[in-house]
């Protein structure tokens, strides 16, 4: 399937890996790439000597196309923007934040830039300061989220930009995908059903609990903070909550009470499979996933179910 992200970014297949905190490692990153998606390296709020040891692993392990996710909150971003200009990445995703300051030093080194946006406004700014693509997430997905849901900001999103969009959110099977492409996205961004993938090295603990996630399972915490997170319900998610209400009815909430609920609790699931205290990100398709796969067979379970519902589509409504 050839469409002007595969072309971009020389891809086999038009599917892209979530740059997912504590999960999008060289060891995923490197097997979604391997299989024909852009597998993604995420750095977080890594220093430069860490994200320098994710790089060289990569390039240990594929010599397909990847990239590098750049949190631009990052304490240490300016650090690990130099080392990624001499490490020979061509493609570069972004997130909290605008690349702009930046954008002409990577363009100078032939460098791709796809941010991560959450409305038209921010992707038509983005256009303008010369992003290669971008990156539209809707409030389904796991993590991060914005407000507006992905099947009402995709095409929006595509009418008014030229360079190419790549959905994400709420994209659990082949049907999703091919409904993203039909209301323009050139490709489809997978972020739960890797976490679950044989080669992720999310624990297991947080596995079986995607896998055994129901369609309702899912919360948004950190409304009042600014920055709402999709997760799996818990018992931290209830005591956040709980604190978010009596908080909210504050005239001065306390917001460094909430910060310290959350604080380390990606970490506590991912790592160490604490599945009670920690913050499990997960998409609202988590209910659609019941069984682990492999990166490879994960990829072609998509591309199977879009050429299905696109062909059925066609069979059904317009071949006549």
């Amino acid at each position: 399937m050839k469409t002007p992200i595969t072309e971009l970014l020389g891809i086999k297949y038009p599917i892209v890996q979530g740059a997912m905190a504590w999960v999008a490692d060289a060891d995923l990153a490197s097997a979604v790439s391997n299989a024909g998606g852009l597998g993604v390296v995420g750095t977080g709020h890594d220093p430069v000597e860490r994200v320098k040891d994710k790089i060289e692993a990569m390039f240990a392990r594929t010599d397909q196309p990847f990239a590098v996710n750049v949190m631009l909150l990052n304490p240490h971003v300016e650090e690990v923007v130099d080392y990624l200009l001499s490490s020979g990445i061509k493609i570069i995703t972004t997130g909290a934040g605008n690349p702009g300051k930046y954008m002409q030093r990577f363009k100078e080194h032939g460098i791709s830039v796809i941010p991560v946006v959450a409305s038209v406004a921010l992707a038509k700014r983005m256009e303008r300061i010369g992003v290669s693509a971008v990156i539209i997430e809707g409030m389904e997905a796991g993590g991060h989220i914005g407000k507006t849901t992905t099947l009402a900001l995709l095409p929006q999103v595509v009418d008014a930009v030229s360079i190419p969009v790549i959905a994400a959110g709420g994209i659990g099977d082949g049907r999703a995908m091919a409904a993203a492409m039909m209301l323009g996205a050139s490709a489809v961004q997978i972020g739960t059903r890797f976490v679950v993938a044989h080669e992720s090295n999310a624990h297991q603990n947080f596995k079986r609990a995607i896998l055994k996630a129901s369609d309702v399972d899912t919360v948004i915490t950190g409304h009042i903070t600014g920055h709402p997170v999709r997760v799996l319900r818990n018992r931290l998610t209830k005591t956040y909550l709980q604190a978010e209400k009596e908080e909210t009815s504050k005239v001065s909430p306390d917001l460094e009470r909430l910060a310290e609920l959350g604080k380390g609790a990606l970490r506590k699931a991912v790592v160490e499979g604490d599945v009670d205290g920690g913050s499990m990100m997960a998409g609202q398709i988590a209910g659609l996933i019941n069984e682990e796969a492999s990166v490879a067979e994960t990829i072609q379970f998509y591309m199977a179910g879009c050429k299905e519902a696109m062909s059925d589509c066609y069979l059904k409504y317009i071949a006549d």
